[in-house]
């Protein structure tokens, strides 16, 4: 297991850094006289609130906008954020000290009491928060109990000792419960500017923790963030103006970079990379990345509610073809949920990559026979996916193969980014293309996902056995035993397949050589402006 605090039984658990991350720039630099970078980002943000982010698209933005307890480094460990320090007799009950000097860009302190006002909002039914899951995953006393409206908010297991020490208590104990901390969902808001109304996020309005405030958008063009001025190590933040460009076509993101107009990507077309890599060597870069990407299979309604369906047509998704020829920028096939590159996770053999894909392709057939489809019967289903070249190229690949190997009639659907949510959300399609990036570097932050009371349960899947090998691997007491636990929830989704997982994700972007900072080993994706710093040239 990958965590910055080393766990021995019955030991005190102590952080504290001194130092935070901030932009490291090495002495004698010599920093371009305008500081002012151009992010790529998928999409428009859904929301810019903490409680309610869906995606990746407003997480980016959100981590300039606020700062939660811990960060992480360039290589994906916590350290000190609002918090200076944090320990734990027992993994069970935590205690976080807070810097005296952290403030709300209004200037007024951030308190222990402000994170557990926003804790509380996370998981209070009003809220509707997509992520008030995590905190119920994280194991925080009532959390499970407050989503489902059995108790009131104010029993969450957490509270502020004084203004600068918060408690947090567990249903169990936790080992790697700080670094659950840096999560976007654990963000603290400021309950005033909250409660002032329904405009509390539009620039000038908007009061956050963070390096950065909003100071400009416009919907579907740009947002613009500048220097939070009172942000407690705002002496180390270089870049002075960061502009996010909502692009969902990575053709036209790729093209604006290459113009100029763009100093960092969130992707390109796979189909560029050999051109981009002979082109601009040393701006493309693919390392490995937390994440899967992966096809959610309606397991409620329609033919996919039929696991013979739905294993079928996993089956028959030639992995192998997908990474190497419709990808081919270093993704490796997903014969599991959980990515390789996840720290403590030690995968069993895939029954389907130990099989040729001619193989599978056989047993799809004979599978989706008995379940009553063939050429009298053609199995028809609707594949939705939000607007993306790469989401639209592996849709008509997937769909060529389920047509030529299962004569399934796919009718391909794209929709842009907030109605695909709100697809998704309410269960109104048949397949639908979905990725899961990691919240933590262990494997629960992907399996948790199918469990039946999790609200990111795209599929609906509902399974008690699953549910109760992911409640008993959060109580075991070595990694080999956790170990297990996983690769038979892994053993679940394959046999019932809930979902399709496909490749393994890369983090695939470009990014000018004279932007330094940016942490591209981070294999979470984390990178907040204020590491970064752009030199002469």
């Amino acid at each position: 297991m990958r965590h910055s605090v080393s766990v021995t039984c019955c030991a005190l658990l102590v952080s504290s850094f001194s130092l935070a991350y901030a932009a490291d720039v090495p002495g004698g630099t010599v920093l371009a006289e305008k500081q002012e970078l151009v992010r790529h980002i998928k999409d428009e943000p859904a929301s810019l609130d903490p409680a309610k982010a869906v995606g990746l698209p407003e997480i980016q933005v959100i981590r300039d906008l606020f700062e939660g307890l811990v960060n992480q480094n360039e290589k994906g460990e916590i350290i000190s954020g609002v918090a200076s320090q944090w320990k734990s007799n027992d993994n069970r009950i935590w205690t976080f000290t807070l810097r005296d000097n952290a403030q709300w860009a209004d200037g007024t302190p951030v308190t222990a009491q402000d994170f557990v006002y926003s804790w509380q909002r996370l998981v209070d039914p009003k809220t509707l928060s997509p992520f008030a899951w995590f905190a119920a995953l994280a194991g925080i006393t009532n959390a499970q109990a407050i989503i489902d409206g059995k108790v009131t908010p104010d029993q969450l297991g957490v509270s502020a000792v004084d203004a600068h020490t918060l408690r947090v208590q567990l249903d169990k104990p936790l080992p790697w419960f700080a670094s659950l901390t840096a999560s976007f969902a654990f963000y603290p808001v400021q309950k005033a500017n909250v409660e002032s109304g329904k405009d509390w996020m539009k620039p000038g309005k908007l009061i956050g923790n963070g390096a950065y405030v909003l100071k400009e958008r416009v919907v579907n063009e740009k947002l613009v963030v500048v220097p939070n001025t009172h942000y407690w190590d705002n002496a180390k933040t270089v870049l002075q103006k960061v502009t996010f460009l909502p692009i969902n076509q990575e053709s036209a993101a790729t093209k604006r970079y290459l113009a100029g107009d763009i100093d960092i990507t969130e992707s390109f077309p796979k189909n560029m990379y050999q051109k981009l890599l002979k082109d601009i060597p040393g701006q493309v870069y693919t390392p490995p990345q937390l994440g899967t990407y992966y096809y959610a299979f309606n397991t409620q309604k329609g033919p996919t509610a039929d696991s013979r369906v739905r294993l079928a047509l996993s089956m028959t998704i030639d992995r192998r073809l997908m990474a190497e020829k419709v990808l081919g920028t270093g993704e490796k096939p997903a014969w599991h949920f959980t990515p390789d590159v996840t720290a403590g996770f030690k995968p069993d053999p895939s029954p389907f990559e130990q099989m040729s894909q001619e193989e599978l392709n056989a047993q799809a057939k004979t599978l989706l026979r008995a379940a009553g489809y063939g050429s009298q019967k053609p199995l028809k289903l609707t594949l939705l996916y939000n607007t993306s070249e790469n989401h639209q190229k592996i849709a008509i690949a997937v769909a060529s193969m389920w047509k030529k190997n299962l004569g399934v009639d796919v009718k391909l659907q794209n929709q842009e980014w907030k109605t695909y949510i709100d697809s998704r959300n309410t269960g109104n399609f048949d397949v639908i293309r979905a990725s899961w990036v990691g919240d933590y570097n262990e494997p629960s932050t992907f399996l948790s996902l199918l469990t039946s009371t999790h609200t990111g349960n795209i599929s609906r899947f509902t399974n008690p056995t699953y549910d109760k090998i992911l409640t008993q691997a959060t109580m075991e007491n070595t990694a080999e035993a956790r170990n297990a636990d996983y690769n038979a929830a892994e053993k679940i989704l394959t046999e019932q397949a809930p979902i399709a997982p496909i490749y393994q994700y890369t983090n695939g972007r470009l990014i000018k050589p004279w932007v330094k900072g940016y942490p591209i080993t981070n294999p979470e994706d984390v990178a907040y402006s204020r590491t970064m710093y752009i030199v002469k040239h």
